[in-house]
Protein backbone atom coordinates (compact mmCIF):
# COMPACT_ATOMS: atom_id res chain seq x y z
CA UNK A 1 0.00 0.00 0.00
CA UNK A 2 2.86 2.38 0.87
CA UNK A 3 6.52 2.51 1.93
CA UNK A 4 8.27 4.99 4.22
CA UNK A 5 11.99 5.67 3.68
CA UNK A 6 14.30 7.76 5.86
CA UNK A 7 16.77 10.01 4.03
CA UNK A 8 18.42 11.81 6.97
CA UNK A 9 17.67 14.88 9.13
CA UNK A 10 13.88 15.49 8.85
CA UNK A 11 13.59 14.04 5.34
CA UNK A 12 11.36 11.07 4.61
CA UNK A 13 9.71 9.73 1.48
CA UNK A 14 6.28 8.08 1.48
CA UNK A 15 5.62 6.12 -1.71
CA UNK A 16 2.53 4.41 -3.07
CA UNK A 17 2.22 2.60 -6.39
CA UNK A 18 1.27 5.81 -8.17
CA UNK A 19 2.44 8.74 -6.05
CA UNK A 20 5.36 9.97 -3.95
CA UNK A 21 5.36 12.39 -1.03
CA UNK A 22 8.74 13.96 -0.21
CA UNK A 23 9.09 15.64 3.19
CA UNK A 24 11.75 18.32 3.88
CA UNK A 25 13.87 17.52 0.81
CA UNK A 26 16.53 20.24 1.26
CA UNK A 27 19.23 17.97 2.69
CA UNK A 28 22.02 20.31 1.61
CA UNK A 29 21.48 22.04 4.98
CA UNK A 30 23.12 18.98 6.57
CA UNK A 31 25.71 18.31 3.87
CA UNK A 32 23.82 15.76 1.78
CA UNK A 33 22.40 15.97 -1.74
CA UNK A 34 18.93 17.50 -1.97
CA UNK A 35 16.19 14.98 -2.74
CA UNK A 36 14.64 14.84 -6.18
CA UNK A 37 10.94 15.69 -6.17
CA UNK A 38 10.19 15.43 -9.90
CA UNK A 39 6.51 14.59 -10.26
CA UNK A 40 6.34 14.12 -6.49
CA UNK A 41 4.48 16.07 -3.82
CA UNK A 42 6.82 18.29 -1.81
CA UNK A 43 5.92 18.83 1.84
CA UNK A 44 7.90 21.19 4.08
CA UNK A 45 7.64 21.43 7.87
CA UNK A 46 9.57 24.74 7.63
CA UNK A 47 10.51 27.01 4.75
CA UNK A 48 14.24 26.40 5.30
CA UNK A 49 13.84 22.68 4.54
CA UNK A 50 11.94 23.25 1.29
CA UNK A 51 13.12 23.24 -2.32
CA UNK A 52 9.84 24.56 -3.72
CA UNK A 53 10.76 22.65 -6.85
CA UNK A 54 9.11 23.68 -10.10
CA UNK A 55 9.15 19.99 -11.03
CA UNK A 56 6.92 18.89 -8.16
CA UNK A 57 3.24 18.06 -8.68
CA UNK A 58 2.34 20.15 -5.63
CA UNK A 59 4.29 22.16 -3.06
CA UNK A 60 2.84 22.38 0.45
CA UNK A 61 4.30 24.48 3.23
CA UNK A 62 1.89 25.57 5.91
CA UNK A 63 -1.54 24.99 7.44
CA UNK A 64 -4.52 23.91 5.36
CA UNK A 65 -6.36 20.95 3.87
CA UNK A 66 -4.95 19.29 0.78
CA UNK A 67 -5.97 16.25 -1.24
CA UNK A 68 -3.88 14.86 -4.07
CA UNK A 69 -3.77 11.33 -5.41
CA UNK A 70 -3.99 8.83 -2.54
CA UNK A 71 -2.99 11.39 0.10
CA UNK A 72 -5.31 13.46 2.31
CA UNK A 73 -3.16 16.04 4.08
CA UNK A 74 -3.85 18.47 6.90
CA UNK A 75 -1.27 21.07 7.91
CA UNK A 76 -1.41 22.36 11.49
CA UNK A 77 0.51 25.51 12.49
CA UNK A 78 3.00 24.98 15.32
CA UNK A 79 5.61 26.87 17.31
CA UNK A 80 9.19 26.07 16.41
CA UNK A 81 11.37 24.54 19.10
CA UNK A 82 13.45 27.65 19.82
CA UNK A 83 10.77 30.31 19.23
CA UNK A 84 8.79 32.02 21.98
CA UNK A 85 5.02 32.23 22.31
CA UNK A 86 4.90 35.78 20.93
CA UNK A 87 6.60 34.72 17.68
CA UNK A 88 4.47 33.70 14.68
CA UNK A 89 4.06 29.97 14.16
CA UNK A 90 6.63 29.06 11.49
CA UNK A 91 6.50 25.27 11.67
CA UNK A 92 3.81 22.88 10.44
CA UNK A 93 2.73 19.52 11.79
CA UNK A 94 1.16 17.32 9.12
CA UNK A 95 -1.54 14.67 9.41
CA UNK A 96 -1.56 12.42 6.36
CA UNK A 97 -4.08 9.71 5.56
CA UNK A 98 -3.18 7.13 2.94
CA UNK A 99 -4.94 3.82 2.43
CA UNK A 100 -6.81 4.20 5.71
CA UNK A 101 -3.58 4.65 7.72
CA UNK A 102 -3.05 7.88 9.65
CA UNK A 103 0.45 9.34 9.78
CA UNK A 104 1.66 12.41 11.72
CA UNK A 105 4.87 14.18 10.77
CA UNK A 106 6.31 16.43 13.46
CA UNK A 107 9.13 18.81 12.59
CA UNK A 108 11.28 20.87 14.94
CA UNK A 109 8.40 21.96 17.16
CA UNK A 110 7.95 23.05 20.76
CA UNK A 111 6.96 20.02 22.80
CA UNK A 112 4.01 21.63 24.61
CA UNK A 113 1.38 21.57 21.91
CA UNK A 114 -2.15 22.70 22.71
CA UNK A 115 -5.36 20.72 23.06
CA UNK A 116 -6.57 22.37 19.85
CA UNK A 117 -3.48 21.14 18.00
CA UNK A 118 -3.89 17.64 19.44
CA UNK A 119 -7.52 17.62 18.33
CA UNK A 120 -6.50 18.67 14.82
CA UNK A 121 -3.88 15.89 14.72
CA UNK A 122 -6.49 13.38 15.86
CA UNK A 123 -6.04 9.62 16.07
CA UNK A 124 -2.68 8.57 14.63
CA UNK A 125 -1.26 5.18 13.67
CA UNK A 126 2.32 6.19 12.72
CA UNK A 127 4.25 9.13 14.21
CA UNK A 128 7.42 10.48 12.59
CA UNK A 129 9.30 12.60 15.12
CA UNK A 130 12.80 14.18 15.52
CA UNK A 131 14.63 13.19 18.72
CA UNK A 132 18.18 14.60 18.54
CA UNK A 133 17.86 17.53 20.94
CA UNK A 134 20.68 19.82 22.10
CA UNK A 135 18.63 22.94 21.51
CA UNK A 136 17.96 22.34 17.82
CA UNK A 137 14.99 20.03 17.96
CA UNK A 138 13.08 17.84 20.40
CA UNK A 139 15.27 15.96 22.85
CA UNK A 140 14.43 12.49 24.17
CA UNK A 141 12.28 13.81 27.02
CA UNK A 142 10.33 16.21 24.82
CA UNK A 143 9.85 13.59 22.10
CA UNK A 144 8.63 10.99 24.62
CA UNK A 145 6.16 13.54 26.00
CA UNK A 146 4.72 14.12 22.51
CA UNK A 147 4.58 10.40 21.76
CA UNK A 148 2.55 9.90 24.95
CA UNK A 149 0.15 12.71 24.03
CA UNK A 150 -0.38 11.58 20.43
CA UNK A 151 -0.45 7.86 21.35
CA UNK A 152 0.45 6.18 18.01
CA UNK A 153 1.03 2.48 17.37
CA UNK A 154 4.35 3.06 15.54
CA UNK A 155 7.03 5.69 16.17
CA UNK A 156 9.62 6.40 13.47
CA UNK A 157 12.40 8.54 15.02
CA UNK A 158 14.39 10.91 12.81
CA UNK A 159 17.00 13.68 13.18
CA UNK A 160 19.45 11.97 15.54
CA UNK A 161 23.24 11.54 15.53
CA UNK A 162 24.68 10.45 12.18
CA UNK A 163 28.36 10.90 11.32
CA UNK A 164 27.52 11.41 7.64
CA UNK A 165 25.41 14.50 8.39
CA UNK A 166 26.66 17.98 9.29
CA UNK A 167 24.13 19.18 11.84
CA UNK A 168 24.31 22.73 13.18
CA UNK A 169 24.72 21.29 16.69
CA UNK A 170 25.58 17.73 17.79
CA UNK A 171 22.58 15.42 17.99
CA UNK A 172 21.98 12.72 20.60
CA UNK A 173 22.27 9.06 19.69
CA UNK A 174 18.98 7.33 18.94
CA UNK A 175 19.25 5.03 21.95
CA UNK A 176 18.87 8.02 24.30
CA UNK A 177 15.29 8.31 23.01
CA UNK A 178 14.51 4.60 22.78
CA UNK A 179 15.71 3.92 26.34
CA UNK A 180 13.59 6.75 27.74
CA UNK A 181 10.52 5.66 25.76
CA UNK A 182 10.97 2.04 26.81
CA UNK A 183 9.14 0.55 23.81
CA UNK A 184 10.36 -2.40 21.69
CA UNK A 185 12.55 -1.46 18.73
CA UNK A 186 12.46 -2.98 15.25
CA UNK A 187 15.06 -2.19 12.58
CA UNK A 188 14.36 -2.26 8.84
CA UNK A 189 15.42 -0.61 5.59
CA UNK A 190 11.89 0.63 4.81
CA UNK A 191 8.62 0.60 6.67
CA UNK A 192 6.22 -1.28 4.43
CA UNK A 193 2.46 -1.22 4.91
CA UNK A 194 0.80 -3.80 2.68
CA UNK A 195 -2.93 -4.01 1.87
CA UNK A 196 -4.61 -5.65 4.82
CA UNK A 197 -1.42 -5.35 6.88
CA UNK A 198 -1.73 -4.97 10.63
CA UNK A 199 -0.15 -2.38 12.89
CA UNK A 200 1.63 -3.58 16.05
CA UNK A 201 -0.58 -4.39 19.01
CA UNK A 202 1.65 -2.33 21.32
CA UNK A 203 3.65 0.87 20.81
CA UNK A 204 6.71 0.01 18.70
CA UNK A 205 9.73 2.05 17.61
CA UNK A 206 10.76 1.40 14.01
CA UNK A 207 14.34 2.42 13.24
CA UNK A 208 14.75 2.97 9.51
CA UNK A 209 18.10 2.73 7.80
CA UNK A 210 19.04 6.00 6.10
CA UNK A 211 18.87 5.35 2.37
Amino acid sequence: MFDIEYKGANAIVISTKGATLVVDPKLSVVGLKDLAVKEGIELATEARFALNSENSRLYIEGPGEYGIGPFDIRGIAAQRHLDVESDPFLSTIYRIEVGGVRIAIVGNVYEKISEEQLEAIGLIDILVIPVGGNGYTLDATGAVSLVQKIDPKVVIPIHYADKALKYEVPQDELDVFTKELGAPVEETAKYKMKPGGALPAVLTVVKLERS
